[in-house]
């Protein structure tokens, strides 16, 4: 049976990204640190990381079958052009069908527009069949914490102070939550990837 979880690169106080969008080439920076290269499946954009970040990568992707993303990401990202860049089928949550995007109706892109972040996790589910589920967003992830639909939370914890941007975690209407763990933290170079299992009550 699948899991549904959060990972994203973090800094130290606890930004996916820094003021005006700024920062990723510090929170990413582990992924050109290495020899190992990893082919992406959007053309151009091939990772360099050490075998530590490569075998946490790899391990993760292993059973994820399907991620879910907010309309800020999607948009951010113009989708990744159709294609993640880890090949695997991608459900966006928003208000509207984005009716001009090139690839709408031929990409593995699936448009949620009713029943909120509880529908959208269900049909993320539902194409994962059996596999995990990865959230990717602040959020959406905040979303899917307040309504009791992550199991994970994970973290790339980058040594970088942003100072401001946007957060990993917005506030949470159901908070405080307790996790439990880590459950697996591996020291990487420039990099901490760190693990937690959410509690239920």
């Amino acid at each position: 049976m699948g899991i549904v979880y959060t990972e994203m690169s973090v800094s130290l106080d606890g930004y996916i990204a820094g003021p005006g969008e700024s920062g990723f080439d510090r929170l990413f920076r582990w992924y050109e640190n290495g020899d190992v290269v990893w082919e992406t499946a959007s053309p151009g954009l091939t990772f360099r990381l050490t075998e530590v970040s490569a075998a946490e990568l790899r391990e993760r992707l292993a059973n994820t079958r399907a991620f879910l993303v907010g309309r800020r990401l999607f948009d951010i990202t113009n989708g990744w052009e159709g294609r993640h860049p880890f090949d695997v089928p991608v459900v966006v949550l928003t208000h509207e069908v984005p009716k001009d995007w090139p690839h709408l109706g031929t990409a593995p892109f699936t448009f949620v527009t009713e029943g909120g972040v509880e529908a959208a996790v269900a049909t993320a589910k539902r194409i994962a069949d059996g596999g995990d589920v990865g959230v990717n967003g602040g959020t959406i992830a905040t979303q899917c914490l307040d309504a009791g639909l992550l199991d994970e939370v994970g973290m790339a914890l980058v040594p970088v102070m942003l100072g401001g941007g946007v957060p990993y975690f917005g506030e949470l209407e159901n908070g405080p939550l307790d996790l439990e763990g880590p459950i697996r933290s591996v020291q990487g170079k420039d990099v901490t990837h760190l693990r937690y299992r959410v509690r239920r009550p």
